[in-house]
């Protein structure tokens, strides 16, 4: 593993457009995949793919941010930043879960939801606001993987889940670097202080007991070696599927509730931050989903 990397050259790598975006993964870990388009509202958005498709023999939801490996193409994926009928589609695709009992795997990889004005106008905050208490409360198994980027609301979108994996040089954030020193120090050019400052990196993340597993990935990163970043992800993911799926789902809707209730958690008088481990013994509390 590259691992003597600070957290703004791990963005970069995060951003290469080579790294194996979401259909890449679908493609070579799913067998029958079938593309879903249109959030039969407004329209289709190439930022964010899904369907049905079988892994390991189960039929499964799969969702997630598209990016582009070229300009032609990201100006047709917009980037991965997704507009309000994005979410929508993928909401439906989440509700499409819900009714036939199939477990949902999504991929992350996004600078965030796409902010323009027609997007604002068409309510792309109620679609984020809206996603995320749906898969809050859904009764099937959840697994998302940041793959790259997961910037703001745009990822947290598609984010609640179960478990949370991130690759080794993939970052969440709740916003960009960028944005960040823009905002803090009216400098963007401080973009890598931000960086270290924010602690957004996978290792950071699991470190915080946010992300459950943090997947190796090739010297120099997932871009140098598709196939072999694509078969970590699927053995990092075949555990937890095997393991949710024992799982009724009340228990995966209180171990969900716990999960979000225990991030950002301390011992009072004590700076140990609540482990997963913790934060499942404390089942009893309420579950508000039913």
């Amino acid at each position: 593993m590259t691992t003597l990397l600070t957290p703004w050259e791990k963005i970069q790598v995060a951003r290469h457009p080579q790294r194996p975006h979401t259909l890449d993964y679908i493609t070579n870990l799913c067998e029958d995949f079938v593309e879903l388009h249109g959030d039969r509202r407004f329209g289709d958005d190439a930022a964010m793919v899904g369907g049905i498709a079988r892994f390991h023999g189960h039929t499964v939801v799969v969702v997630g941010h598209q990016k582009g490996r070229d300009t032609r193409e990201n100006v047709h994926r917009n980037f991965g930043m997704p507009k309000p009928e994005g979410y929508r589609k993928a909401l439906r695709l989440f509700q499409y879960a819900e009714k036939f009992q199939f477990p949902v795997l999504s991929f992350i990889d996004t600078p965030g939801a796409f902010p323009d004005m027609e997007s604002e106008e068409r309510g792309q905050g109620s679609a984020i606001a809206e996603n995320i208490l749906v898969m809050a409360g859904l009764h099937v198994p959840i697994i998302t993987t940041v793959v790259g980027e997961g910037g703001s609301g745009g990822a947290l979108a598609i984010g609640v889940g179960d478990r949370l994996l991130m690759l080794e040089h993939s970052v969440y954030s709740v916003a960009s670097p960028e944005g960040s020193a823009a905002i803090l120090w009216r400098d963007s050019s401080k973009a890598a202080d931000a960086a270290q400052a924010m602690r957004i990196t996978a290792q950071d993340l699991h470190e915080f007991a946010i992300a459950d597993h943090v997947i190796p990935e090739p010297d120099g990163g997932a871009h140098t070696d598709l196939e072999t970043t694509i078969m970590a992800v699927r053995d990092a993911i075949l555990p937890y599927f095997n393991e949710l799926h024992t799982l009724s789902s009340e228990e995966l809707l209180t171990l969900r509730y716990n999960k979000y209730r225990a991030i950002g958690r301390y011992y009072e008088g004590q700076h140990e931050i609540l482990s997963h481990h913790d934060a499942q013994l404390t089942a009893s509390l309420p579950l508000p989903f039913s």
